[in-house]
């Protein structure tokens, strides 16, 4: 099982050095779809069932349309790709701060990992369950926080992308 982590953890990896090494949206896309779906899948393996579906079909599901719509905005006549160079040092730039990142906390913090549900004996109800219903309860003003500052993100990248050009909305 603990191999099984480890191919979710690289996943993620992969993911996210594609989401960041990347200038064009539309290949970074597909990097954030594996980050989302691996990461999704770690909270899962590790007790949080119940998170991992929930963030999976929110991000997924609202996020992704945000994006498709600002990448439409966007729209660039050659984007570059996978396989050109500047593309290429960001991803073995970013792949060896990773590298020395995982070194440091393996040398001074372990590598130990804990499952939210470890000693089952001892609670009566699960961690992630418990988790919402405190988020709702108690956490519903930093939620309404939480949705205005999404919504503004949503205005920043949309201006953002928009440029001189009007992208591809533009009239002709």
């Amino acid at each position: 099982m603990m191999y099984f982590f480890d191919l979710f953890l690289l996943g993620l990896v992969v993911g996210l050095v594609g989401v960041a090494s990347n200038p064009a949206p539309y290949f970074a896309a597909l990097g954030l779809a594996v980050a989302a779906g691996v990461g999704c899948g770690i909270l899962v393996g590790h007790g949080g069932s119940l998170v991992g579906l929930m963030l999976f079909l929110i991000y997924l599901g609202g996020m992704l349309v945000v994006f498709a719509y600002s990448a439409a905005l966007a729209a660039e006549p050659f984007p570059e790709t996978w396989g050109a160079g500047s593309v290429k040092a960001y991803v073995l730039m970013y792949l060896m701060g990773v590298g020395v990142a995982v070194w440091y906390l393996w040398e001074n913090c372990g590598g130990y990992w804990v499952v939210v549900d470890e000693f089952k004996e001892f609670f009566v109800v699960r961690g992630d369950i418990s988790g919402i219903s405190l988020m709702y309860s108690v956490g519903g003003g930093m939620l309404v926080v939480c949705a205005w500052v999404l919504l503004l993100c949503l205005f920043v990248v949309l201006e953002l992308t928009r440029g001189m050009s009007r992208g591809a909305l533009r009239a002709v």
